[in-house]
């Protein structure tokens, strides 16, 4: 196999970093979770986990993987500690299944790109989404979508990961940007700001124990945390890079277009009329379609939104595809192309049932965010925090002056803050899950 590849610049990895960040999660998943959640109480609650758990977290993982130089399972037996690989094992579950079903959803992202500019929403919005997103139409474009993530993660990290990553964040933001500043002039946009940006401390307080585990389960969603993505991602950077520097400018892009997807989505839904959170995981395509319809212009507008919504889903399908194919080319020594087109194939196999019934796609997606990157979250973090601490605090100091507050910080909040909120999130999500299981499935 070849020298292990690098990241060409330094913006080449944080475009990376936060492209695999910037996709459906932001774009799909965040408004409909906060439509179903309660507006701005899940806003706050959300932006509150991103700065005390999330940033904490993200160190973690670039500090295991700048310091591992290896994918997130391999990373454990190189730092020394072999008996904590099933930390890292975790994550890649994690991305190994969120992969088989986004790569579902982007299937549908291409078919609703055609139907924009070809009319083909109908009259009907609901009836469209529900041909789409099951049956053999499904699973042809969910071969598509992960076709076409194979054949660039094959290329590699400059020529495939890093290139790729240079055009297309910074196209998403574009058209995230034109988006929201025509959303504004829709009438519905004061009372869908008003929703979504004027939390009730009330609604927070009463719903927390619902609204907790949606929330992390989101920001470790968004952030790309806990699928050992950023494990796999730091592994190729060098060590003169600051790593609490790039950590920074990742995560307030992240959360900033995540902000400005709901700035996008919301006054759209307002002046339609519609409910926020209708649809659950269809929601931006059933509600967003018919609204469309009914705009001037909405045919463009269609055609724009989900061309963009396809670019940020490929940001972020290339990021977790990219710690299967790490993984496999690290541990068996076999060759990046072969690794991508097998493990692709498998991959789609695995995601038909998803194309086939919808509530698989809830299942696979509750127990992956909810429940396996929580989890990840809590081991790492305890791992960094009581097991290698040493060694994590010097890795962190790489690459700037430091006098040492900054991680004494980090390391107090990794032992006795992350661990607390994601133990309780992580027991509040398995009673959900089991909730949904059997109402779903027996």
């Amino acid at each position: 196999m070849d020298e292990r590849a690098t990241w060409a610049t330094r913006i080449g990895f944080i475009l990376a970093a936060a492209g695999s960040a910037v996709g459906l999660g932001n774009i799909w998943r965040f408004p409909f979770l906060t439509g179903e959640s309660g507006g701005a109480a899940f806003l706050v609650v959300y932006l509150l986990l991103v700065v005390g758990v999330g940033v904490p977290v993200l160190l973690v993982e670039f500090v295991i993987g700048r310091r591992s130089n290896r994918n997130p399972i391999g990373a454990f037996e190189r730092l020394g500690h072999p008996g904590w690989k099933a930390a890292g094992a975790v994550g890649a579950i994690a991305a190994f299944i969120i992969f088989s079903y986004y790569s579902v959803v982007g299937g549908w992202v291409i078919q609703y790109v055609v139907a924009s500019f070809t009319g083909g929403y109908g009259a009907d919005a609901e009836a469209f989404f529900l041909s789409t997103a099951s049956g053999t139409n499904a699973i042809a474009y969910h071969g598509l979508f992960m076709a076409t993530v194979a054949g660039i993660v094959a290329l590699g990290i400059r020529n495939g990961l890093e290139k790729a990553a240079t055009v297309m964040v910074p196209t998403v933001v574009v058209l995230l940007v034109g988006l929201a500043g025509y959303g504004a002039t829709l009438d519905g946009a004061g009372a869908a700001y008003s929703y979504y940006l004027a939390p009730d401390l009330s609604t927070i307080v009463g719903d927390a124990v619902s609204i907790l585990p949606a929330a992390a389960g989101q920001a470790f969603y968004t952030l790309s945390l806990g699928m050992g993505i950023m494990i796999t991602y730091a592994s190729y950077i060098g060590e003169d890079r600051n790593l609490l520097q790039d950590a920074g400018i990742i995560v307030v892009l992240d959360t900033a277009i995540a902000l400005l997807a709901g700035l996008v989505v919301f006054p759209f839904l307002f002046t339609q009329g519609i409910e926020p959170g209708e649809g659950g995981a269809g929601s931006i395509f059933i509600s967003l379609a018919g609204a469309f319809q009914q705009l001037p212009g909405g045919t463009l507008l269609g055609g724009v939104f989900f061309l963009m919504l396809l670019v940020a889903a490929l940001t972020s399908a290339f990021s977790i595809f990219e710690v299967v194919v790490s993984y496999v080319t690290d541990t068996f020594d076999v060759d990046r192309v072969p690794t991508a087109l097998g493990m692709a194939a498998v991959l789609f196999v695995v995601g038909i049932p998803t194309a086939l019934d919808l509530t698989y796609l809830d299942a696979y997606d509750l127990f992956a965010n909810n429940i396996l990157l929580i989890l990840s979250g809590l081991l790492l973090s305890i791992f960094i925090g009581w097991v290698y601490a040493g060694e994590a605090i010097e890795e962190l100091g790489k690459g700037r002056t430091s006098d040492g507050r900054i991680e004494a910080v980090w390391l107090t909040t990794l032992r006795y803050v992350v661990p607390i909120v994601l133990a309780i999130t992580l027991a509040l999500s398995v009673r959900d899950y089991i909730g949904f299981l059997q109402e779903s499935f027996f």
